[in-house]
């Protein structure tokens, strides 16, 4: 029989299309491992749900191993096994795996997965890729978070190389590694993870992130002027998302008399600390739903200085809602801004850098509108169809040859 090549774009989606019944009894089975999936709407756990979505969608039978809370943050994807966990120390929104657990393993074993997909390299990720190494199975991995570069700002800098290299060792044990941006592949690559790393990109709905939802009244309602220029931050309030430099940036702005007002959407344990510098900024809160859309539509600028992401889906969801964004010019940031073309890239912890980027856009509304214009039709390529696909493929192709 003649292969299809799952490297390719056309041969993920060919290959993906096949139904996984001929050659097999039974249709695909697919573990998820992740320590985060139902406790709190991050963009870890909205994506994986979206990917268990898609995978049932497809016929795939999917079986989640996760920590769970007693109050789950939203309607989780498939059926999920509860794995041992604490409140994280110093994050206690996060809980920290304590491993699969007796009734996971027994769980995992009876479920008889074609292929492990681990999410997160920590116990529960280290039980079951010794679980699959046990029963001959492909285990392989996403990378969805630089843990190590969090220790930092947490007064625990001088630990991150030893949680590179321990992280580092997990990833070079599975046998496929997914990394959501280039820019993320060449940082693991120069870390010598090896060439087994392979492009896993996030999409977005352009349909619901559209800039058509802007609309004044929403801006009116919540004391934001026609004439201001809004910008917005969208994400946790955590000190690794660099609220510092998003701080800094507005002072200089003040100082500069620049026409700005700071809108803040999101939640965190750096809130009111950062209500107390953003005295004239209007903090939203945690959004979902069409609220979400809304407040991205109705900014004019979007602000982001975080260093410690893979990829960025606040920055895309920015774009297709036609803002021209101002980024940190790290690993994610650098796969998505086109600097000068739909927004800016400046030093992750310049808050000068950020202030005369956002400056230039705040003063010039034709500059605003072309770069928006350019960061909507950019968002364009990035497909959730497509990017799913291609996932699906890769696995096919490894769960074949096993």
């Amino acid at each position: 029989m003649n292969r299809i090549d799952p490297t390719s774009l056309a041969g993920a989606v060919a290959l993906s299309a096949l139904p996984w019944e001929v050659g097999s009894a039974r249709p695909l089975r697919v573990a998820l491992v992740t320590g985060s999936y139902t406790y709190i709407a991050d963009g870890v756990a909205l994506t994986l749900n979206r990917l268990v979505a898609y995978l049932r969608s497809k016929g795939v039978e999917v079986l989640v191993f996760t920590p769970v809370t007693a109050r789950p943050a939203f309607p989780h994807q498939g059926e999920v096994v509860p794995a041992p966990s604490m409140p994280l120390p110093l994050r206690p929104e996060y809980r920290l795996s304590l491993g699969l657990g007796g009734e996971g393993r027994r769980r995992l074993e009876a479920f008889d997965p074609d292929l492990i997909h681990i999410a997160t390299p920590d116990a529960l990720g280290h039980d079951a890729l010794a679980i699959g190494r046990r029963l001959g199975r492909p285990v392989v991995a996403s990378y969805h978070t630089r843990y190590e570069t969090y220790l930092r700002f947490y007064g625990l800098g001088r630990l991150q190389g030893v949680l590179r290299r321990h992280i580092l060792r997990f990833y070079q044990s599975c046998r496929e590694v997914y990394a959501p941006s280039p820019s993320m592949i060449d940082e693991l690559t120069s870390q010598g993870l090896g060439d087994h790393v392979r492009l896993w990109a996030r999409g977005v709905d352009t349909d619901r992130f559209n800039p058509a939802k802007r609309r004044q009244a929403w801006r009116t309602v919540r004391g934001l002027g026609a004439e201001e220029v809004v910008v917005a931050f969208v994400g946790r309030l955590v000190r690794e998302k660099r609220l510092s430099t998003l701080v800094d940036a507005f002072a200089r702005l003040r100082e500069a008399g620049a026409p700005v007002r700071p809108l803040i959407v999101g939640d965190g344990p750096e809130r009111a600390s950062l209500q107390s510098a953003l005295a004239d900024g209007h903090f939203t809160g945690h959004l979902s739903g069409d609220d979400l859309p809304d407040a991205y539509a109705c900014a004019d600028i979007f602000a982001f200085p975080s260093d410690t992401e893979t990829f960025g889906n606040v920055t895309l969801e920015a774009m297709a809602s036609g803002l021209p964004t101002v980024c940190a010019d790290a690993t994610g940031s650098r796969s998505l801004v086109d600097p000068g073309v739909t927004g800016f890239l400046a030093p992750a912890s310049d808050g000068e850098a950020f202030s005369d980027a956002i400056s230039r856009l705040a003063r010039d509304r034709n500059m605003r509108a072309r770069m928006g214009g350019a960061a909507r039709a950019r968002s364009l390529r990035f497909s959730w169809d497509e990017t799913m696909a291609g996932l699906l493929s890769r696995y096919e192709a490894l769960a074949t040859a096993a």
